[in-house]
């Protein structure tokens, strides 16, 4: 049996803790815009990949939209179903490896907010992978709406300071042993108490991309229009424009 991914270790029995994490708290800010990008258009249906314990979907959904939200935790999907049932919403939570997903033109939007799989992957190939498998999710006529990590940001800023300051974690520690200018990878340790009160010690590694990577990988793959901004929690906007200062940029692609 192959080891399990860090990224696959960190999400087990952490349904209940990723709820209460900082990086969790915009999801009402973060809808209104995906719901405006969209022309409020109620027809429009929605795949959420990385979906977590489904906190956009759900509320996507409150709004009237069609939602399926996959993810690769099991814990996290539980959490997601339950939320799901306790708010009667019908949303379709199925478990899934973004590298390998069962839909072909079926979806008007694609959404992956907070680093939903995306960056987390072993090698750039595996990212990729990613990448392919929700374009061919999505209809000819589609939009997909990203959030993933600034390569900028580790050029002029410490991660370890911005990590310190809380505006990521919260239960999670994180420690950056090396960032890698010729991978743009960032090797840590995050640490970190699970749902079980189970303390955890993880090796992960995470891939930043440069504007113009995110461009030219989003082009290969059939994209017309790809437009790039800074993205502040709970606070999307096409008036950020991109800057060093941003540690996540705001992905907004078109077919």
């Amino acid at each position: 049996m192959n080891k399990k991914q860090w990224y696959e270790t960190l999400f087990e029995n952490y349904g209940q803790k990723y709820d209460n994490e900082c990086f969790t708290q915009g999801t009402i800010g973060e809808c209104d815009f995906i719901e405006k990008e969209i022309s409020y258009n109620k027809e429009s249906k929605i795949i959420d990949i990385g979906c977590g314990t489904g906190r956009h979907s759900i509320e996507l959904s409150k709004r009237g939209y069609s939602m399926t939200g996959i993810d690769l935790s099991e814990s996290l999907l539980e959490k997601a179903r339950e939320k799901a049932k306790q708010n009667g919403l019908q949303i379709e939570f199925l478990r899934h490896d973004a590298r390998n997903l069962p839909f072909e033109n079926q979806f008007d939007l694609a959404i992956m907010m907070c680093e939903g799989g995306f960056p987390l992957m072993e090698t750039d190939e595996m990212n990729f992978e990613i990448l392919k498998n929700v374009t061919k999710s999505l209809k000819s006529k589609s939009k997909f709406i990203f959030t993933t990590l600034n390569g900028l940001f580790p050029l002029f800023h410490s991660i370890n300071d911005f990590h310190a300051d809380g505006s990521v974690e919260a239960s999670a520690t994180y420690d950056s042993k090396n960032f890698d200018l010729m991978t743009f990878r960032d090797f840590n340790i995050t640490k970190m108490v699970d749902d079980n009160g189970v303390e955890k010690e993880l090796d992960c590694n995470e891939r930043y991309y440069m504007p113009s990577e995110i461009t030219w990988l989003l082009k290969t793959l059939g994209f017309a229009k790809i437009e790039i901004f800074g993205a502040k929690l709970g606070a999307f906007s096409r008036e950020d424009k991109l800057t060093t200062e941003d540690y996540e940029m705001l992905v907004i692609a078109k077919r």
